[in-house]
């Protein structure tokens, strides 16, 4: 065989299109093909840190906020106290659209006063759950169901029948459970927890187990997927208020834990968690209380069997911070800790966090609001990859607002991939492009007989992407897949 011809069926080499071209293409670029038809050049494009507008939720008295993604029903729901009409149990839906945030009509979960809201998403069940203190502050949870824009309730279930108080709430998708930690104020304010199972609109609950068997004055609770582990952190006041993690393993209807093990030896408050499943660790944000700073930090923790271990603590801010909420970008893999500025402004600010390690580190910060900021909660939107901050507005009547926050990162068109252009194109000319089944001649650098595949900056390359490109025939020519 002397030419390229001899290896292809008749007219295979001719398998080309004239396109209209959107932007001046050179010859042998890879081009995708757009809505309306013309050909653009395969590249990313960059999108920039964003935070939207303020969106009011709940013209009243709003607090605490915990927010879930829905990812069902590809809406957020936030869960919340509303101190202007009773202090009953009330939540309500958002949608995301770019970055910004619609609400449908809030609904009330809870006719008497409600402390302590926490809500998750159990996509075993494809039902929101909200866990709080309810009538004579006993522990209950109720099973809400997303339906457009609105949600409604099934029947309210008791899992604690004494006082009890810093609930909190993770789902465990491996067992597809929820597990509930809270303080039993009944019981000297012990530190607790409790599985509950999802049946429909209704939530059974198994045995009650103690994880700290003295005052514990917060709890936050997130469920490491790798490990299959949830993972509680806690202020143990029996021990001079340190903060202090512990491993639970759930096992049909209940839970056992490990040791305890402190995290930072000083006075902590305001803490979060979050799992960070890139580096299959989890993260925990707080106040730290060494000399009475309080500054911001974090630390990354390890779950190793029913233990976990730390890294070196990090600064998020060297100023006062209050209120943490952490949540996890996996579109970017960063977490994201917003928080509350500490004296005179009192205002919302986050900071982007990024784990490599044991360790993890942080940019500049940015505002969400310039005003005083409280009662923080959030949540990751895995559809319109953005994370969504619900808060109380203090500067505002105390309104329950919501903003939206994008990450810097890049997107491509490379699915878009349709062929290589046969010939240098100015923009709105027509040209042609070689199709996927044909042979281009316009390439360069390529290796005989290696697969090649479209990069999401519309190089060619060996390395697997989703997008293959096809198979070297020489160094400068590739037959396309297709």
């Amino acid at each position: 065989m002397s030419n390229l011809s001899e290896l292809l069926p008749a007219g295979a080499g001719a398998k080309s299109a004239s396109f209209v071209a959107s932007g001046t293409l050179g010859s042998g670029v890879t081009v995708a093909l757009k809505a309306d038809g013309t050909v653009t050049a395969v590249a990313e494009t960059a999108i920039p840190e964003t935070v939207g507008s303020e969106s009011v939720y709940e013209a009243g008295n709003a607090a605490p906020n915990s927010v879930a993604f829905d990812s069902s029903n590809n809406k957020i729901v936030i869960a919340y106290r509303d101190g202007s009409n009773g202090g009953y149990g009330t939540s309500v839906v958002g949608t995301v659209s770019g970055t910004s945030i619609s609400f449908g009509t809030p609904v009330i979960f809870n006719s008497v006063s409600s402390n302590y809201p926490r809500v998750v998403f159990d996509s075993n069940a494809s039902k929101v759950v909200i866990a709080y203190q309810g009538a004579v502050s006993r522990g209950k949870a109720i099973v809400g169901t997303v339906s457009g824009t609105s949600i409604s309730f099934g029947t309210e279930e008791q899992f604690e029948s004494g006082s009890t108080e810093k609930v909190d709430i993770a789902f465990n998708s491996s067992a597809n459970k929820v597990v509930i930690s809270y303080a039993d104020a009944g019981n000297s304010e012990y530190g607790k927890a409790v599985v509950g199972t999802v049946s429909g609109t209704s939530i059974s609950f198994g045995t009650i187990a103690n994880f700290n068997n003295a005052v514990t004055q917060e709890t936050r609770i997130a469920y490491d997927s790798n490990a299959d582990k949830v993972v509680i952190v806690y202020k143990n006041q029996g021990n001079f208020s340190r903060g202090t993690a512990i491993v639970g393993t759930v096992s049909g209807t209940d839970i056992s834990f490990g040791t305890p093990v402190v995290y930072l030896s000083a006075t902590v408050q305001g803490m979060s968690i979050t799992y960070e499943s890139n580096a299959q660790k989890v993260v925990i944000a707080y106040s730290d209380g060494t000399s009475g700073n309080y500054y911001g930090r974090a630390i990354v923790g390890t779950v190793s069997g029913t233990s976990i271990s730390f890294g070196t603590q990090a600064t998020i801010q060297s100023a006062v911070t209050n209120r943490t909420s952490i949540s996890f970008d996996s579109n970017v893999n960063k977490v994201v800790v917003s928080y509350q500025e500490g004296s005179p402004t009192y205002a919302g600010a986050l900071r982007v966090g990024t784990v490599s390690g044991t360790s993890i580190s942080f940019g500049s910060e940015v505002s969400f609001n310039a005003t005083t900021t409280d009662n923080i909660g959030s949540t990751f939107d895995s559809t319109s990859n953005k994370v969504v901050i619900a808060y109380r507005d203090s500067d505002n009547s105390n309104y329950g607002t919501s903003v939206v926050f994008q990450n810097a990162s890049t997107s491509t068109n490379v699915t878009d991939f349709i062929g290589i252009t046969d010939q240098a194109i100015a923009d709105t000319a027509t040209g042609a492009v070689i199709v996927q089944g044909g042979v281009s001649e316009k390439v360069t650098g390529l290796t005989t007989g290696s697969d090649y595949y479209v990069q999401a900056d519309g190089t060619l390359s060996t390395t697997v992407s989703s997008v293959p490109a096809g198979r070297a025939l020489s160094s400068t020519s590739i037959l396309l897949e297709g």
